[in-house]
């Protein structure tokens, strides 16, 4: 007990470090995956090129190499990052990429009769894409956005190997200098098995509030009251009524 005592602080410590990037890498992540995504779907031929490399090569290199280039390589190019900014561009940019695949999925889940319709009442193809399908797609990929995001909890782990004292960087420390490997990295995985608790069922809460169960179809009438909610002036034609 005297033991976890003295160990509690420095764990705190580096738990912080470790929120701080978590918060930091999620909501980049996802913006990374929303842009990538809609670029693929929606941009012109260079650029879905762009997005397809792009995607193929963050999936495709392991992460920890992207730290090391990010972290190691990088300064012989001039460009030095902090340990932080290195762990945060590596997990954003590696977060980013496999985001734009669930979205992208989505959005070609998406029928093409919303975005006829959306170009029906005036709408440019940007602002439907933004306005209607984009909303649409976040909706269909909150299941796998949130694993990816409970990956990142586990892979954050990852950043003490270049030099920043997270949580396991701080566990290190702590079980070199007093040779308690099991009780010091028993502790540190279950801090960890208690944030990818919380955060998955933040993400089942969320989830089930995106789908709510009283609905007998919630995809079709959300989908409904998105484009109707765009053009509340646009008259309808009554039915049985001459519109000519």
């Amino acid at each position: 007990m005297g033991f976890f005592i003295e160990m509690l602080p420095e764990l705190a410590r580096g738990l912080l470090i470790t929120l701080k990037l978590i918060a930091c890498s999620a909501p980049l992540g996802l913006m990374i995956g929303f842009a990538v995504a809609a670029a693929r779907s929606y941009g012109p031929r260079p650029l879905r090129a762009a997005a397809r490399a792009y995607q193929s090569a963050l999936r495709g290199v392991p992460l920890l190499v992207q730290l090391f280039l990010l972290y190691y390589a990088l300064p012989r190019l001039g460009i030095v990052l902090s340990p932080f900014a290195a762990a945060v561009c590596g997990f954003s940019l590696c977060g980013g990429a496999y985001h734009s695949e669930y979205i992208r999925s989505a959005l070609q889940s998406i029928p093409t009769a919303q975005m006829e319709a959306a170009r029906a009442l005036g709408m440019r193809r940007s602002r439907a894409v933004w306005h209607v399908i984009l909303p649409q797609a976040a909706r269909c990929s909150i299941g796998g956005c949130g694993n990816e995001i409970v990956s990142l909890v586990k892979y954050s782990s990852l950043a003490y190997l270049v030099t920043l004292v997270d949580l396991t960087g701080a566990g290190k420390l702590i079980a070199y200098r007093s040779f308690r490997f099991f009780e010091t990295f028993l502790i540190v995985g279950l801090i960890y098995l208690a944030l990818v608790a919380l955060t998955s069922a933040g993400f089942r809460l969320v989830e089930r509030r995106a789908n709510p169960n009283h609905d007998s179809d919630p995809q079709r009438s959300w989908r409904c009251r998105t484009v109707a909610a765009l053009a509340p002036s646009v008259p309808m034609a009554r039915p049985g009524k001459d519109t000519n």
